[in-house]
């Protein structure tokens, strides 16, 4: 299939499917124009890409884990498995830092409105 038929059954732009490339995440053939081709099973991989992504996975880390995928062995699902270990690690500080966040903000606001009773109207 080509590029565009690819971007509507998976739901991705053209652009990104490119950078996939680009990036070593999907791979095509070209024909003798240059037309990107891509075998069906283009379109699962994409989804998987996709899924990754929404994971809060880099495309870096994503090109890391796929090994597991492409060729599945107890050294590649290991590798994959310390490195989505250390992705989750990496989130869960994160969202420690954005609930903190949150509740600084709920301090500010809570002054805010202690002040707002304070003045007339």
């Amino acid at each position: 299939m080509r590029i565009g038929e690819l971007a509507a059954r998976t739901g991705v732009s053209a652009r990104s499917l490119r950078y996939y490339e680009e990036q070593g995440l999907l791979a095509s053939t070209r024909s003798p124009s240059g037309q990107r081709h891509y075998a069906d099973a283009a379109v699962e991989r994409v989804v998987l890409i996709q899924q990754l992504y929404a994971a809060g996975l880099s495309s870096r880390t994503v090109a890391e884990v796929l090994p597991c995928v492409d060729a599945p062995s107890p050294d590649s699902s290991d590798a994959a498995l310390e490195r989505l270990a250390q992705e989750r690690d990496r989130l869960s500080g994160r969202i420690d830092e954005l609930v903190r966040a949150r509740e600084a903000l709920d301090g500010v606001m809570a002054a805010n409105r202690e002040y707002r009773e304070t003045v007339p109207k």
